[in-house]
């Protein structure tokens, strides 16, 4: 049978090793981070295609080693980019519950929505990218969608049911009209460079927005 001092050594032993593995998995966390913040300027300045994992390395500060101990090929790189891109983005817009009426809820959506993307340089550089790789790289475009859209879609469109007082006759397809209506202002006003051309201001879109969801629903009561 083993001591008690035997049992204090052992028990000592296993919580060093849990501290060192714990230690371990926040420095590659930091490490894979790292890198992705790396990669970003160099995917935004040279495109996806002409991106190599020897300027990523570079840029991120780290060996190649080290890099690919990581991240095993460029496609696998950018495919965690964009999650990591979606997910912050996500996170900050649907993170919080559609809770209340809808009117107030839609308009406090689209105003999160609109306000934590069309200043964002960085992401709108990278939904530009997206855009532009999508022909040739498919696969690419359909995860940031999957990562960012469907999702958001879903959400939205779970809320819609629910509120039957709306008298939707197909709440998907409202959702969908919903976030395609943002993302296309989004991209008409400041990836097309339509301030310039049509511009328009963020508060009174969002108005006419809402309002042709809810006229529809005041023009069913009546």
């Amino acid at each position: 049978m083993s001591t008690q001092k035997e049992k204090k050594s052992q028990g000592k032993k296993l919580m060093t090793k849990i501290k060192r593995l714990k230690k371990q998995g926040q420095d590659a966390v930091g490490k894979a981070e790292q890198i992705l913040r790396g990669a970003i300027p160099e995917f935004l300045k040279n495109g996806y295609a002409c991106t190599s994992m020897d300027k990523v390395a570079k840029a991120s500060g780290v060996s190649k080693q080290t890099l690919y101990s990581h991240f095993t090929d460029k496609e696998g790189l950018f495919k965690a980019l964009v999650k990591r891109v979606a997910t912050k983005k996500f996170n900050f817009v649907w993170s919080q519950p559609l809770e209340g009426e809808p009117e107030q809820v839609l308009r406090n959506l689209a105003d999160r929505l609109l306000t934590e993307n069309i200043n964002d340089t960085e992401y709108l550089e990278f939904v530009r990218l997206i855009i532009a790789e999508s022909g040739k790289y498919p696969d690419l475009s359909k995860l940031f969608l999957t990562q960012i859209a469907k999702p958001a879609v879903e959400i939205l469109t779970k809320y819609l049911q629910e509120h039957q007082e709306l008298n939707l006759d197909d709440p998907e397809a409202t959702a969908i009209v919903f976030v395609g209506s943002l993302v296309y202002f989004i991209l008409n006003q400041k990836v097309l460079h339509g301030m310039e051309v049509m511009p328009m201001e963020a508060s009174p879109y969002i108005d006419n927005l809402v309002a042709l969801i809810s006229s529809k629903t005041k023009n069913k009561m009546l």
